[in-house]
């Protein structure tokens, strides 16, 4: 059994283990009572998770491909059939509404594991080439091949706005490519994940091949990344977090992706369609209440409609309702936590001392339960202002104005963050041409939209490497080239 009456177990070496540390409450954000009892593994726990990842690595990475792809499958149909009690561990884990924890964490799981059951080439050949310093001063023809490789045993710690999809993420393709994984999730919220642990071993993951240790001590993240059998990290989270991993990664050599913090910058000019920039950037207000590295939180408005932008955007946030996410009118929930609600609240506070000027929201919610923020519009900003240069990771949006082309872009590359930005235009061709401009992993041109195959990822400190698609099956695999004369 996973779980028994006082607390939730770890999932290692394909058994439910006790926690070492004992557990620990998880807290609804919205009602502040406890959803459950999380273990706190020991640092030595972790360790046995990812040499349990080792010990079964072998046998995994020479399954056939199509035999991982039917685990995936299978793990993907009893998600979506527990769909309703999943999401509602979700809501309750991170305070999204119900509908977003059904669709975009759930739903998006089983999407994923689905995805990855689909099985693509893993070679291809390389075309023959004459090697004229052959053997003996023989010219000879040389073939070859590049073979794509598991990297091993990853290590996949994920951030807590959601636990779901994130993890399915990084452990579907991870798993596809022949790779062991062991799972640290956010401390805040790491119930889902070990129901994604239990649907996988139902759709028969072998022993060690999926791990899953949790806590709330940073020891445990350490172990997890520094562990000598480990391979890879794969994390997502801030990127003063991510730097920390990566320099253990570099002592090491081993592999990471990096998948890091944001501060998107969302362009409107002047003859911009208003209606589709107000619909896109409110997002950052009601999407996870704008705890997501690629809401477009630093609106830059060209001054032709700057104030109309900022006007419509104060009454599209005043309409939004905030409270418990269980009602199905709600649509700003909760932050995930007090100190969450607290850190937020403060960078509101510095945007006044700062000069900006606060439009609408700026007030805590007149709400008897739960870490609300109000939808916060700061307005009057300037590119060097924190507010505009540090992610707030809350449903915070600044507005910046600019007077032309040249300037919008300049404004927008001066950031240390590079994850995604978006363009708002009716002049197809000046948007394609800005977005070639930006410096960003993605951008999106007059919508918010991501297409789950397209690479997603950053410049600059928003991270290293790239995932989604395609591009997963690369991030969590190592090339091989195999040469032979001809």
């Amino acid at each position: 059994m996973s779980s028994v009456s006082d607390g939730q177990r770890l999932f290692v070496g394909g058994e439910w283990v006790e926690p070492d540390g004992g557990h620990y409450p998880v807290t609804d954000p919205a009602t502040e009572e406890t959803v459950g009892r999380a273990p706190e593994a020991s640092p030595e726990q972790a360790r046995a998770a990812c040499a349990a990842a080792r010990e079964a690595f072998g046998a995994w990475s020479r399954t056939r491909p199509e035999e991982r792809a039917a685990v995936l499958a299978r793990a993907a149909d009893l998600i979506r059939g527990r769909t309703e009690p999943y999401a509602e561990l979700a809501r309750a884990e991170t305070g999204a509404t119900t509908g977003t924890a059904r669709t975009m964490q759930v739903g998006v799981a089983a999407a994923r594991f689905r995805r990855y059951a689909r099985v693509e080439p893993a070679e291809w050949a390389i075309a023959p080439q004459i090697n004229e310093a052959g053997p003996m001063g023989r010219a000879v023809v040389v073939g070859a091949l590049a073979v794509r490789q598991p990297v091993g045993v990853v290590s996949c710690i994920t951030s807590y706005n959601n636990p779901w999809a994130n993890a399915a993420g990084k452990v579907a393709p991870a798993l596809a490519m022949g790779n062991t994984v062991v799972v640290k999730p956010a401390p805040q919220d790491p119930l889902s994940v070990y129901r994604m642990a239990e649907a996988l071993e139902a759709a028969g993951v072998p022993p060690g091949v999926v791990n899953v240790v949790s806590g709330r001590s940073v020891a445990v993240g350490e172990a997890v990344a520094g562990s000598d059998d480990v391979d890879m990290v794969s994390f997502t989270g801030s990127t003063a977090v991510g730097r920390r991993i990566a320099e253990v990664c570099g002592r090491d050599m081993k592999r990471q992706l990096m998948e890091l913090g944001g501060k998107g910058a969302a362009l409107v000019f002047d003859d911009a369609d208003l209606g589709s920039a107000v619909a896109g950037i409110g997002t950052t207000f009601s999407f996870y209440s704008g705890q997501i590295c690629t809401a477009p939180t630093r609106v830059l408005a060209q001054r032709g409609v700057y104030e109309r932008l900022v006007e419509q955007l104060a009454g599209y946030a005043r309409r939004l309702k905030v409270g418990d996410p269980r009602e199905p009118d709600t649509v700003v929930g909760p932050v995930i936590s007090a100190e969450h609600r607290a850190r937020v609240e403060s960078y509101v506070e510095l945007g006044r001392k700062e000069g900006a000027s606060v439009v609408t929201g700026g007030e805590r919610p007149p709400l008897d339960r739960g870490f609300h923020v109000a939808p916060t519009l700061l307005a009057e900003c300037t590119n060097d202002m924190r507010v505009a240069r540090e992610e707030i990771f809350g449903p915070v949006v600044v507005v910046v104005p600019f007077d032309d082309e040249e300037e919008g872009v300049a404004l927008a590359n001066d950031s240390d963050y590079g994850l995604i930005d978006y363009v708002w235009s009716g002049d197809v061709a000046r948007a394609f041409r800005v977005a070639r401009q930006l410096r960003a992993g993605g951008v999106g041109i007059n919508t918010v939209g991501r297409s789950m195959e397209a690479p997603f990822g950053g410049f600059k400190k928003s991270g290293v490497g790239r995932d989604v698609g395609s591009y997963a099956l690369h991030a969590y695999s190592e090339v091989q080239a195999i040469v032979w004369p001809g």
